[in-house]
Formats: C-alpha cells, structure tokens, sequence
C-alpha cells in the first residue's frame, strides 16, 4: 500500500489529509494558519501536521511518496516557488523546496482551485469522467480544468483564471483591477452588491425587510428570498442564473469537457439550481445538446482540496 499526503493551505485553516492509493482519504488534521506569523511558522505547521498524521498511522515517512500542496496564488510548478498570494502577503518563497526540507518527503505545489478539481476528478462528481472543469462560487469564481490525464496548467502561466475572463465587456469593476469579469457577476460578492442595490430602490421587498432587521445579506438569504416569491431577489437570481449559463457555455466551447462541476457555497443550492444552470447553458454550448457536457455539483465538499494535492504526483 502506498500513501500520500495532500495539504490544503487557507487563509484560516491550514488542513492535511493522509490519502491512500484509491484517493481514500484515511486521517485528517488541522491548524489555524495565523498568517501573520509568516512563512516559516507555517511551513513548520506544514510538517508537524504530517508527522501528526504518519504518527498516528504508524507508518515511517518513507511510506509516504509525496506530500502535495494546494495554495491560493499564483506558482511555478517546476521549482515549487509560490510567486504571490495575496491574503498570505507572500511573495517568491520557496514553499515546494521548505516544506521538502522539514520532512524529508518530496513535495509539490499547485493552485487550490487545481487541487479541488483534481479532487472531484479522482474521487468525486467527476470520477467516471475523462476529463472536467471544476468552477467554484464563493467569494470569488475559482476555477480548475482536468484533461488529457493531467491538470490544465500551462508553464509560466497562472491558468486556468476562468472566473476573471470578461462576460461584459465595460462592466462592473473586479478585484483584479478589470472590469466586467465573470467574477464581478457570479461571485457570491457581486450577488450580494446586486442585492443591496435591489434593496435600496424596493423598500417593500423580503431584501429590504431582512437589512431593515439587522440581517445582513448572503448568499443562502438571497436565494431563500428568491425561492419564497420575493420579486427583487427572484428577478436577481433569474440574472444570476442566465449569465451562469452563458458562462459555463463559453467554458465548454473552449475545453470541450465532458463534464463540468459546480462547487464553492453555491452548490448547496442543490439539484434545483443545477437543472437550471443546464437549461441555460445549453442554448449557448456550440452544436448544443450533441456536444454538452454533463453538469454535477461537487461532491467532496472541503475534502476535494486535499485528496486532490495528495493526487499531484499522478496528475500535475
């Protein structure tokens, strides 16, 4: 039996995960990432919560074939440099060749949103599937792409970026400084400013009335909204939805994947949203129905970030 390690590093969690040869997910543990205490402090956590996991299954580190990485940020693989991430304040540090050092496993690094795409790939809603792409909604749209056998990351690229190419053109501002992302439209962020302008121009609205009771707006309150009647939030979900649609349509145009996998806090909407995205993206996939993908939401939740840096060795 052979092993590996995956380790998911957040902005407030920092989770590893002992992963066995069928990307079974065996052991998990956990520790507050505190980036503020800067690059070794972590990567100290890094190896101490790997030797918490080979402790615990009594086995030696030369059991172990890797240990992969997913980090938020942009990377060069090859050298396992994270060459930014913004909410760590991290720039060009060697987190591949440190954690490498402190526990003697080899280690590899890639995306986050690669890792969680990957997780879905080898054990999750795409797991029958040739090849995938994950889209996450959340805070922000992440994205991730497994085709070919291998994770879609071209050399001296931060690609795939699917939730900061433009589906309207002039558009709303983006955090990447752009305007007109898909992300300033299909995050929960853009729903959330959507539906507070909605609440300031419809005072009678279920919008309205939950700010008026000190509730702030979220992505759950706002499709409750919406499913109860509520007109203002049902007519931005109605939005939300068609450019869903038009998006993932785009998504398959250029990969032809065969199955595309909603995931992030969205996909605890469920099966009805799910059969509505596929309404509206059909019409805009080239050759239509002939050529669509299958459309899933994620399976593994949390999970697939790191059973997915565990599967780096094999896919990356």
């Amino acid at each position: 039996m052979s092993y590996t390690i995956g380790i998911d590093l957040g902005g407030t969690n920092i989770v590893a995960g002992l992963v066995d040869e069928k990307y079974r997910l065996l052991d998990k543990a956990a520790v507050k990432t505190q980036a503020e205490k800067g690059f070794e402090y972590i990567t100290d956590n890094m190896a101490k919560l790997t030797a918490t996991l080979l402790g615990r299954a009594g086995l030696q580190k030369e059991q172990v074939s890797s240990i992969g990485i997913g980090s938020p940020g942009a990377m060069n693989k090859a050298t396992g440099t994270l060459i930014f991430a913004g909410n760590l304040d991290w720039h060009n540090v060697p987190l591949g060749p440190a954690v490498e050092k402190k526990t003697g496993i080899r280690t590899l690094i890639a995306n986050d949103a690669d890792c969680a795409a990957l997780g879905e790939f080898v054990a999750g809603a795409a797991a029958e599937d040739e090849s995938m792409a994950l889209i996450t909604i959340g805070t922000g749209v992440g994205s991730g792409i497994v085709s070919g056998g291998h994770l879609f990351s071209p050399a001296g690229s931060c690609a795939p970026e699917l939730g900061h190419v433009t589906l309207i053109a002039g558009g709303e501002p983006c955090t990447c400084g752009r305007r007109g992302c898909a992300e300033a439209y299909l995050s929960f962020s853009a729903l959330i400013r959507d539906a507070n302008r909605a609440a300031d121009v419809t005072p009678d609205s279920m919008l309205a009335q939950l700010r008026e009771r000190g509730e702030a707006l979220n992505g759950k309150n706002i499709f409750d909204c919406a499913k109860s009647g509520d007109p203002a939030a049902k007519g931005l979900v109605d939005r939300f939805i068609e450019l869903m649609g038009e998006f993932l349509g785009s998504v398959e145009n250029a990969f032809g994947v065969r199955a595309i996998v909603i995931g992030g806090g969205i996909s605890k909407e469920g099966d009805w949203f799910r059969r509505r995205v596929y309404d509206a993206m059909l019409p805009n996939v080239f050759a239509g129905e002939t050529f669509a993908p299958a459309l899933r939401m994620a399976a593994l939740g949390n999970d697939a970030g790191v059973i997915g840096a565990a599967a780096l060795e094999q896919y990356q």
